[in-house]
């Protein structure tokens, strides 16, 4: 071998480790805060309030001066609705905007910023949220303004530029946060009135201009440890009244019953929070034989939005011959009169969801006990013309349809950690005068606080790494070769002038071909996606204070979860945005 080969062996084989190690340790000159959060808890408001419920709400200040409202929290959404002005008419009572949650008024706001501010623009987009349910339609109106989280004084956080949509429709009757994080909806297809816990961020035209997510803004200035939130609703009727509670970066293990299942999220990001019911079976209070309410077993969709448990009609039909009820086409529903409602309380049945992650059920479970009084619900106008009870079960069109909704998460406990994309379901625990023990949900051992907020899973980076270095790699040997073949064709030359002719150019080596360079595997190939351990949450979110990981983050890149496309910039031009049919009549100017 030639000394010019063995130098641009050498040179390759030197620069190209460097090179990986160069592709995936940060560089020291990137600022970061390396100080590690505590998790947010979110005070809720002290008030039950709605019109389907009534449930635990939590308190809002949007806009300057801040206008105080209180909403519901969301696990579908990923941004922050709250009741418009247009939301209360001459037509409606009095009361309106309490029964509502407060109004929030864009134009008494000094940081409000429309969506567009384009002349002529428009700022009103169709909302989404369960387009697969019957009767969920309305508009809102797009800004960014000002969300901090509780009642003045409180100490919640307050971020600026976030989502706003200001909501008139009845069909969501309360403002929302919502908890979710990466999924791409258009704006010009949606529009909730909701609070995002949601971490996906928003689109308001295509997939290329997403604006984050309160839950991912809080992530991306290091306000919580971790893209994770906690959520139980509370309810009315244990313990003289138990409020909800909502978590940011953690959880509280004074709240729940621990258990070994942890569950993956859904391959389509729209649906993350889906567990499989094995079965649902009904318990008497003097302890006779369970009856069969679940004919097979589902996958259903746990979200928060609505109060409704949606199921096939084969187990609505067992349901209804278990507790009497009777399905009304006009309400859509179940309402129960006085002389069913006593009935029922006085014995008292209570229903039993298993759960696990697998349709088969093999593999842990968890059971679910609600008891009747968690079905025992009024609904108020202007769903119904007078209050009416209601048990709140409602008959499923298609498999799409079926979910557990708020009236499940009175005594369920959810836990969903969107780094290590799982979540968990625990029975809530109820002991009175319970201490609050909040633990935080650590970020996974290899992904950093830049990858979070900059965009890339750590697979993504690894990829990113592996294709450089690949491409250096071929750049050099390239290079190497031309510059060993040019010396050699030059010195056959030389040679021939200085000899009589006979040599071949097999004999010079023009024809030799360069060694290959080893192929190793290089630093930061794979990265390893083991979660870190200790007292703060590691993978499987539910099992109180210690709690092993076992999702890989190779999941992580699946679909359009993409971290990549979460931190791009808010702008939209407004010739892009489309409306999807909307009534400008709705929301008037």
């Amino acid at each position: 071998m030639s000394p010019y080969s063995t130098l641009c062996i050498r040179f390759v084989q030197v620069l190209v480790p460097l090179a990986c190690i160069s592709a995936v340790v940060p560089s020291p000159i990137e600022a970061r805060d390396t100080t590690t959060p505590a998790p947010i808890v979110v005070p809720a408001s002290q008030n039950f309030e709605g019109n389907d419920g009534p449930w635990s709400s939590f308190t809002v200040r949007i806009g300057t001066p801040a206008q105080v409202v209180n909403i519901f929290v969301s696990t579908a959404s990923y941004q922050t609705w709250a009741v418009a002005p247009q939301g209360c008419t001459s037509s409606d009572p009095a009361a309106c905007s309490d029964a509502r949650g407060g109004i929030f008024n864009r134009n008494q706001s000094t940081t409000w910023t429309p969506n567009s501010p384009l002349p002529n623009a428009t700022n009103t987009f169709a909302l989404s949220l369960e387009e697969n349910l019957e009767g969920y339609t309305g508009a809102g109106e797009y800004g960014f303004d000002t969300v901090a989280l509780g009642w003045e004084g409180s100490g919640g956080p307050s971020l600026n530029d976030q989502i706003v949509a200001g909501i008139a429709t009845k069909a969501f009757y309360f403002g929302l946060f919502g908890t979710s994080r990466v999924h791409h909806v258009r704006l010009s297809d949606s529009a909730e009135d909701y609070v995002g816990l949601n971490p996906r961020p928003s689109n308001f035209t295509d997939y290329t201009n997403p604006t984050p997510s309160y839950l991912s803004s809080l992530k991306s200035q290091n306000m919580i440890p971790s893209l994770s939130w906690a959520y139980t609703a509370g309810n009315q009727y244990r313990l003289n009244g138990v409020l909800g509670s909502l978590t940011l970066g953690g959880y509280d293990t004074s709240r729940f019953v621990p258990n070994n299942l942890t569950i993956p999220f859904n391959e389509r990001d729209i649906r993350d929070l889906t567990v499989n019911i094995n079965a649902i079976s009904m318990v008497s209070a003097d302890g006779g034989q369970p009856s069969n309410l679940l004919p097979n077993s589902i996958a259903a969709y746990v979200d928060s939005t609505i109060p409704w448990i949606y199921l096939p009609v084969e187990a609505c039909k067992r349901f209804e011959d278990a507790f009497g009820i009777t399905w009304s086409e006009q309400m859509q529903g179940y309402p129960v009169n006085n002389t069913l409602h006593e009935s029922l309380t006085t014995h008292n049945a209570s229903v039993i969801f298993t759960l696990s992650n697998s349709i088969s059920g093999s593999g842990p479970s968890v059971d679910i006990t609600l008891p009747y009084a968690a079905f025992d619900l009024v609904m108020e106008p202007p769903f119904v013309r007078n209050s009416t009870r209601y048990f709140p079960l409602a008959r499923a069109a298609n498999e799409s349809q079926y979910t557990l909704g708020r009236a499940f998460l009175q005594e369920a406990y959810l836990i969903a950690d969107y780094e290590r994309r799982n979540f968990s379901l625990s029975q809530c625990s109820w002991v009175e005068n319970a201490q609050q023990r909040i633990e935080s949900i650590s970020m996974p051992v290899n992904v950093t606080a830049s990858e979070v907020s900059e965009g890339l899973s750590s697979g993504g980076k690894a990829g990113v790494a592996v294709g450089s270095v690949a491409a250096f790699s071929a750049f050099a040997f390239i290079l190497c070769f031309f510059v060993i073949r040019r010396r050699r064709q030059k010195r056959a030359q030389n040679e021939e002038k200085d000899s009589d002719g006979s040599g071949s150019s097999a004999e010079l080596g023009v024809n030799e071909q360069p060694r290959e360079i080893d192929g190793e595997p290089h630093l930061g190939q794979e990265l390893d996606g083991k979660p870190s351990r200790g007292q703060e949450l590691d993978g499987k979110v539910c099992l109180g204070q210690e709690i092993d990981g076992k999702i890989h983050f190779g999941s992580e890149m699946e679909g359009s979860n993409k971290y990549a496309q979460e931190m791009a910039a808010r702008d939209v031009a407004a010739a892009e945005m489309g409306t999807k049919d909307v009534a400008a009549a709705e929301l008037p100017a």
